[in-house]
């Protein structure tokens, strides 16, 4: 991995403020000078990733890196929440309720809360240490084994590639609660727009994903609203709920498999679990893109500290409420219309007497859908970007315009998009329906490979002397986050398809969608190892100190503190 001793590398304090001096050196905090290389820019005003590089820092770890800093604060916290408050929350929590009942449901979700805790601790620490395109994907890549960074690359550019065409049905679907113009219409639409958003300055990106991450907070409060109203009798006509439906038909579900007995409801829960995992899934992308955010060192561990308890909020509230005043046992829990019909908030309503909100959700739930879609080429023409820096993908796609935006990355995974079209002739949506299906696992193993990276991180800092004070971040709790990130990921990705075994239920569908991440790693990571005869990286070459100066050398600004009551609301939201 590195050519050089690392000893010679100084180990720099982070508390300390250092300035560039006239002759382009820097003192460390125990007062040695550090050499420093001017990074190549494209102007004075120009945010590249580095303004300097250490002399002696390996240049694969500044690598040719040309992306621009253009996600404030405020974009990175607004990415991360769209990216986990999806149209599982709105449309398939339904099932769940059914299944596990409101107690299920509410202690599935916590659980699964812990797991995501754990999960942004890792991926804040090794991004705050190391803000580089691609995030984990690379963090593997130095961190553990070359050949983890391709397999775990390839998964996330695949994923991501299919899971785009995959809204853009769901954008038509959710389209015809209100029309039945041809979903090709409704594609083209989505692709257009899409492209606009992520070829050219990435900051139009963020504001739109900003406006997106409104709505659904803007949905998901008026919703919980309407439910506490609904639920204490503020409806006309409506008598007050309270409990009742905890009591009648009861805190559980009717459960899976065996309805009605223990192993059913066991069942019913374990499957609420895994369906967490898949509505929490997005909240790790905040790191794809720190190579474009500003002060990554500090945006992004705040980031991964605040986002946490805000979707853990917004998520067990809007569950709670919807305990409180849709029965379990409603029939219409299992519907699956694709629209906003099969809602819980569009159910009570219904029962409510109350008109509108179906039309007010459908219309939100379509800006998610499509922000899922857009989120989506993010992350993986970032991934895609972040191959081609390593030598794992052609060199074409390292190439960025004068903005920042590595827009053959970005028109390669475009070209995917056109997979949507598929869905309209009855052959080919089977085909496509599998493709999209392989995707559904991959989150799991992007989470294992996260807790991975940080454990290794963590022993090499213990073989080469550092101690975690050092750190741009150390976040709270190691060695258990990285250790719960690993066994309780692998936990869930390894029984998720439990139901796939039950007897009557087998299905080679099913069975591929929950295994067929774990088949993608195993073949491209000993395909590539095999290929390349990887190894891997020993603990006492793992590039710690190469980053540790790096961001000695490129020190951030402190935050400016918000002030007033527009101040408060800004801190709560993206501070």
């Amino acid at each position: 991995m590195s050519s050089y001793p690392m000893s010679e590398i100084p180990a720099p304090s982070y508390t300390a403020s250092t300035e560039l001096a006239e002759d382009d050196t820097k003192k460390d905090y125990y007062g040695a000078e550090v050499t420093v290389a001017r990074a190549e820019r494209g102007g004075e005003d120009d945010p590249r990733l580095y303004d300097t590089v250490p002399d002696g820092v390996d240049p694969r770890f500044v690598g040719e890196d040309r992306t621009v800093r253009g996600l404030s604060q405020r974009h990175i916290q607004m990415i991360s929440l769209a990216g986990a408050i999806g149209t599982g929350l709105f449309l398939s929590s339904g099932k769940s309720i059914r299944r596990a009942g409101p107690a299920g449901t509410l202690i599935g979700y916590a659980a699964v809360g812990g797991l995501v805790m754990a999960v942004m601790s890792c991926i804040g620490e090794l991004s705050s240490l190391a803000p580089i395109s691609g995030a984990y994907i690379r963090h593997a890549e130095f961190f553990v084994d070359p050949a983890l960074g391709f397999a775990i690359g390839w998964s996330s550019f695949y994923g991501s590639a299919v899971s785009v065409p995959s809204e853009w049905t769901s954008v038509a679907i959710l389209m015809t609660y209100w029309t039945d113009v041809n979903a090709g219409i409704w594609f083209a639409v989505c692709i257009v727009v899409t492209f606009a958003t992520n070829l050219f300055l990435v900051r139009i990106y963020g504001e739109v994903e900003l406006v997106c991450a409104m709505l659904k907070i803007l949905l998901i409060l008026g919703l919980i609203l309407f439910g506490l109203i609904y639920d204490l009798g503020g409806i006309a006509g409506q008598s007050r709920l309270g409990f009742h439906y905890w009591k009648d038909p009861g805190a559980w579900g009717e459960g899976y498999w065996e309805v009605g007995t223990a192993a059913g409801r066991f069942c019913g829960f374990w499957l609420t679990l895994i369906n967490a995992v898949y509505a929490y899934s997005g909240v790790e992308s905040i790191a794809i893109a720190a190579a474009e955010t500003k002060n990554p060192r500090r945006n992004i561990p705040r980031a991964a500290k605040r986002v946490f308890i805000r979707v853990t909020v917004f998520y067990i509230l809007c569950l709670f409420v919807v305990g409180l005043i849709v029965p379990s046992n409603d029939s219409n829990l299992l519907t699956s219309t694709g629209t906003a019909a099969s809602s819980p908030f569009v159910i009570a309503a219904q029962r409510a007497g109350v008109k509108v909100l179906p039309s007010i959700i459908n219309a939100v739930i379509v800006t998610s859908a499509w922000s899922s879609g857009n989120h989506a080429m993010l992350v993986g023409s970032r991934s895609l970007y972040a191959l081609a820096l390593e030598g794992k993908a052609p060199k074409i796609f390292r190439t960025c315009s004068r903005y920042g935006i590595p827009y053959v990355a970005v028109l390669f995974q475009g070209a995917f998009q056109l997979l949507a079209f598929m869905s309209l002739s009855n052959g080919a949506n089977t085909v496509f329906s599998w493709l999209t299906n392989v995707d559904a696992s991959s989150t799991l193993t992007i989470w294992i490979t996260i807790g991975i990276a940080n454990w290794r991180m963590n022993k090499a800092m213990k073989v080469q002397g550092i101690d975690r004070s050092e750190l741009p971040w150390a976040a709270p709790l190691q060695p258990f986050m990285y250790q719960v990130t690993i066994w309780g990921s692998a936990l869930v990705l390894i029984t998720g398809g439990f139901y796939s075994f039950l007897p009557g239920y087998w299905s080679i569908a099913d069975f591929f969608t929950n295994y067929a991440a774990i088949i993608q790693m195993v073949v491209f990571y000993f395909g590539w190892k095999w290929y390349k005869g990887t190894k891997v990286v020993p603990l006492d070459q793992v590039p710690i100190r190469e980053y540790l100066a790096i961001a000695a050398a490129n020190p951030e600004p402190p935050s400016k503190p918000r002030k007033g009551p527009l101040g408060w609301l800004g801190r709560f939201m993206w501070d």
